[in-house]
């Protein structure tokens, strides 16, 4: 539909973590479903430029655009639920907007004015928020980090107070994401902490237009009405969010509440009722699941799930795909460098070994890889997962003593992991990362290209270091199999192994593309070798030992927690 863009401006209160990146996204889905085109963005006020140096336990996982934008965790959620693919515009921190500010005075364009966080701050922020508005959008959601409250959030509040004013009142609606906390001993559910929020958001000059209050369990109608009354909102704006079982049940939930209906009136928006049908058929898909598949994910970060957000996602896709459920059984990477290998892995129906940066637990995802090749395990490799089971297959299989990647081991004789020539002259190394999505070329006949179904396929990349090419001679003629590489055929993308249910690895990050309704091929491919290994659930197990017992329950850590070290973070590598 042509016409004004409209703005949906999402804030939380009361406390972090909230839900705020899904609430706003599961919104964006409800309007996307009623025909409406939507896009999202995402404004954090920590001042670093971007999160791409940022360590992993700090902020979780760094997810990473088409267009190669380094960006906050909440525009994977953005693209799982409006299924767009979001550029670097979608992020903007307070470090991205200072230096655009700096630069631009250091330029002369403020003609030797005093610079100030108002206008000069505030208009960038503006700027960014205007820079995704254009004729194929209908609407932009953008959601602003932090909890109202903040001192660093005060610039973007001032921003998006004036975007009202700037674009009209009819094309801005403001939603405010607050928790409604149940105090035990009372069993009671407390409104107040709303109600200070709401206060503090008002001191700044925005009046929320909706409430989504978060809650442990349901909120009852007198409550809203409460809410409604103290926070000036229309009581069938005060919309609740209690704890749902899946994360996909959001956007039904915000709809039996009204959400939706109640933003397109304040935008004055005339779209049809949302159509859910296939909205619903997933959720049904996840309640009725009749299998449960165990997946070891081999990690650095485990003590942080967040961490590996995208991944956990995929693998949750590929289950829903199969009529199963995943459970993950979160594995420290260092535990596998001793002799609890055996224990640790035999009781998994598959294993995934995502990316990472440093030396840290790369032994244990050495062993990790050697584990599955070796006993059938199906096994899938992103990123720094394919350079271990590079390296596995070089030391064990191929006999190359010592073989390493170059990164952790400058003197391996056998650097079957290496920096490409064209990259060791530049003294920035945050310049020699392959960032954003990139074409590889199929090999007919391989695993890989029967789940893609495509001889030409697009993965997004976020990585320094290579197969290296000069010792791929080596690999050649055996049961390693190059089953993709760049359309120049210089850098190998996609790696499996002869006669194995799943040994593949690749050198990008699939789990970033996946979506609840379009499982990313490679995790797919992983969970339905899973379960072909694994009998119906109830039957005795063969292959995994003695049954379910032995892997734990769903979400245990294996392992001891490792200690936040600073070779974890990005700058370490750049």
């Amino acid at each position: 539909m042509a016409g004004v863009t409209k703005h949906i401006f999402v804030t939380g209160g009361v406390a972090s973590s909230l839900g705020k990146g899904l609430s706003a996204a599961s919104l964006g889905r409800l309007l996307k479903q009623r025909g409406l085109r939507v896009t999202m963005q995402k404004l954090d006020p920590y001042i670093n430029v971007d999160p791409g140096t940022m360590n992993p336990f700090e902020h979780g996982e760094v997810f990473v655009t088409d267009d190669g934008g380094e960006t906050d965790l909440d525009l994977g959620h953005y693209e799982r639920f409006i299924d767009e693919s979001l550029t670097k515009l979608s992020n903007a921190t307070t470090g991205s907007i200072y230096s655009s500010v700096i630069a631009a005075e250091r330029q002369g364009e403020y003609l030797g004015k005093t610079v100030q966080v108002i206008p000069h701050v505030t208009n960038e922020i503006k700027s960014r928020i205007s820079s995704l508005v254009s004729d194929d959008v209908d609407v932009v959601i953008t959601e602003i980090g932090g909890t109202v409250g903040d001192i660093e959030i005060l610039p973007f509040l001032e921003a998006i107070r004036q975007v009202r004013l700037d674009v009209g009142r009819e094309n801005v609606c403001y939603v405010h994401v607050t928790l409604v906390p149940f105090i035990g001993p009372t069993g009671e559910q407390k409104t107040k902490p709303t109600q200070h929020s709401v206060t503090e958001l008002r001191s700044r000059g925005v009046q929320p237009d909706a409430i989504v209050c978060r809650s442990e369990s349901p909120i009852s109608d007198e409550l809203k009405r409460k809410i409604s009354s103290l926070c000036d909102v229309d009581v069938m704006a005060v919309a609740n969010a209690a704890d749902a079982d899946s994360i996909y049940e959001i956007p039904l939930v915000l709809h039996e509440e009204g959400l939706d209906r109640v933003v397109c009136d304040i935008l004055r928006l005339d779209a049809p009722e949302p159509d859910l049908a296939d909205w619903r058929l997933l959720n049904q898909r996840i309640e009725t699941a009749q299998r449960t598949v165990r997946i070891g994910l081999i990690g650095k970060y485990v003590t942080l799930p967040d961490a590996y957000l995208s991944v956990v996602e995929a693998l949750n896709h590929a289950a829903i795909h199969h009529g199963a459920s995943v459970a993950i059984e979160w594995i420290q990477a260092e535990s596998v460098e001793g002799l609890m290998v055996d224990s640790l892995l035999s009781g998994l129906d598959g294993i995934v070994i995502p990316g990472g940066f440093g030396e840290r637990g790369i032994e244990g995802k050495i062993n990790a890889a050697s584990f599955a090749r070796e006993n059938g395990v199906p096994c899938l490799g992103l990123c720094l997962g394919l350079q271990v089971m590079t390296i596995d297959y070089a030391r064990n299989v191929l006999g190359l003593a010592n073989a390493h990647s170059s990164e952790f081991d400058p003197r391996t004789p056998w650097p079957v992991i290496d920096l490409m020539e064209s990259q060791r002259s530049i003294t920035d190394k945050g310049g020699t990362m392959r960032l954003g999505a990139c074409l590889a070329k199929l090999r007919a006949g391989t695993k890989v290209a029967e789940v893609y179904g495509n001889e030409v396929v697009s993965e997004r990349h976020r990585h320094r270091y290579e197969f290296n090419p000069k010792l791929r001679s080596r690999f050649e003629g055996t049961d390693f199999v190059i089953a993709g590489e760049s359309p120049d055929g210089l850098l190998v993308e996609f790696i499996e192994l002869a006669d194995h249910p799943w040994w593949v690895g690749t050198q990008a990050h699939p789990e970033f593309k996946s979506r609840p309704d379009r499982p990313a091929p490679l995790f797919c491919g992983l969970v339905k070798a899973a379960l072909d290994r694994r009998p119906p659930d109830g039957a005795p197990d063969q292959a995994n030992g003695s049954g379910p017992e032995q892997a734990g329950e769903r979400g245990e850590q294996v392992g001891e927690p490792a200690p936040a070290v600073a070779e974890e973070s990005a700058a370490a590598r750049r």
